[in-house]
């Protein structure tokens, strides 16, 4: 009988042990980020060894994670929006530029892919001024600029007009960007010009 009542009180610690390790072991409610020292516990690692092990970011570089890291702190990438339309040049009638912005919807988190850039800018010039009167008609070299933005341009022959074959040098601005300049020189005049992708740009 005493036996019996022994056994009996084993099997109940062992199985209060086992409940507590359930609970207090592995990562579960545990996912740190970054790096983080006290985000430990004691458990098998993934290494398959028995001791500390870490349930935050910077343990999967380390290589001391707990074996259930994976599983209870799956890595979520960042998520962005899509782009805005762009803005409006930020001055009429001069090279300005322009911005368009996306935000987040989700931060990373265990590891996952870091958020990336929130906002672009690209250079600009607009001919009209805020009442919609036509300005900076002829104002220095030729700018370039992305081709969608000169997609709202009215194309026409305008700087050093007539652009006569082998005429003159001209030069070139790049918008939004004052260190980008060079020169150019009309070769000839096609109706029907396409430029290839990896050359979406324009003059204007």
């Amino acid at each position: 009988m005493g036996s019996s009542v022994e056994f009996a009180c084993l099997l109940l610690v062992v199985s209060t042990l086992g409940k507590n390790h359930l609970v207090s072991g592995g990562c579960s409610g545990k996912c740190c980020r970054g790096r983080d020292l006290s985000c430990l516990t004691t458990d098998w690692r993934m290494d398959r060894a028995y001791g500390t092990c870490y349930c935050d970011e910077g343990c999967v570089r380390t290589k001391d994670c707990c074996f259930d890291y994976f599983t209870e702190c799956p890595a979520r990438d960042c998520a962005v929006s899509d782009w805005s339309f762009w803005s409006g040049c930020a001055k009429p009638c001069q090279p300005s530029e322009r911005v368009r912005v996306r935000h987040v919807e989700q931060q990373a988190s265990n590891s996952g892919e870091l958020c990336p850039g929130l906002e672009q800018r690209g250079g600009c010039r607009e001919y009209r001024d805020r009442q919609g009167a036509r300005c900076g008609q002829l104002s220095g070299p030729a700018f370039i600029t992305s081709m969608e933005f000169g997609k709202g341009r009215p194309k026409r022959d305008h700087y050093g007009d007539p652009l006569d074959p082998g005429e003159a040098l001209l030069h070139w601005q790049a918008v939004g960007n004052h260190r980008c300049s060079g020169t150019w020189k009309k070769i000839q005049k096609s109706q029907q010009c396409n430029c290839p992708p990896q050359h979406s740009f324009v003059f204007i």
